[in-house]
């Protein structure tokens, strides 16, 4: 059966560092390594920032118009085919809600305290009534994200019983031809996707994860 390449190589590394790094913080906050916890968030933070731009400069389905569908095409899209290559209307909106509940889990995290030892690097800018509102987001924003993740696998196992492969196509970039309804080319080279995230990374490590870099490497 023909194939089409439908994911470049920067989503499908942005989809499974990003479930390595969820996975992360979780265990890092859960363990009280809070300086493991903010070199992921950090890390997190370069990767989904390096996400939106690439939607708005990167491949055909990474691209932030790609998501945006009306509420009655994401309905349509549960109960018929839809052919185009990418996201579909529904899972759009899913993508929109992660990269929502993401950016408010992280800026949160950057004014969070826990009022002993450790303070996100905008806490010094912040009134005590606004850290105060950014640990409570912080913390209730992640069971919404959790759920979220849920939901996210669920509609996958769906797909999957109506012959959709989402996980083999996230992981191989290609899906089959018939799901796609075209074979023009839709990706780009992942390359200035990749630099946009090195030189991210490398400035957010350098300012506010240096301190908790050397301690983690001490």
């Amino acid at each position: 059966m023909q194939k089409i390449k439908v994911w470049d190589g920067f989503i499908r590394s942005f989809h499974w560092l990003l479930v390595i790094a969820i996975a992360t913080l979780y265990f890092s906050a859960e363990e009280g390594m809070m300086e493991l916890h903010f070199v992921a968030g950090y890390f997190t933070l370069a990767l989904l920032l390096t996400r939106l731009a690439w939607g708005v400069v990167g491949s055909q389905t990474a691209k932030l118009s790609a998501l945006l569908h009306s509420p009655i095409a994401a309905l349509k899209s549960f109960t018929q085919t839809d052919n185009k290559p990418g996201h579909s209307a529904a899972g759009s909106y899913m993508v929109l809600v992660f990269f929502a509940l993401l950016l408010t889990q992280l800026v949160s995290g950057l004014m969070t305290t826990d009022d002993i030892l450790t303070d996100g690097p905008l806490v010094e800018y912040a009134s005590n009534q606004v850290v105060e509102w950014a640990g409570w987001v912080h913390h209730n924003n992640f069971d919404l994200l959790f759920y979220a993740i849920i939901l996210h696998v669920v509609a996958i196992v769906i797909y999957r019983l109506k012959g959709k492969k989402l996980v083999k196509a996230m992981v191989t970039g290609y899906a089959d031809k018939e799901d796609c309804g075209s074979d023009v080319k839709v990706t780009k080279s992942p390359w200035l996707a990749v630099i946009i995230f090195v030189l991210l990374l490398a400035g957010l490590m350098m300012t506010w994860g240096a301190e908790p870099l050397s301690y983690l490497f001490s």
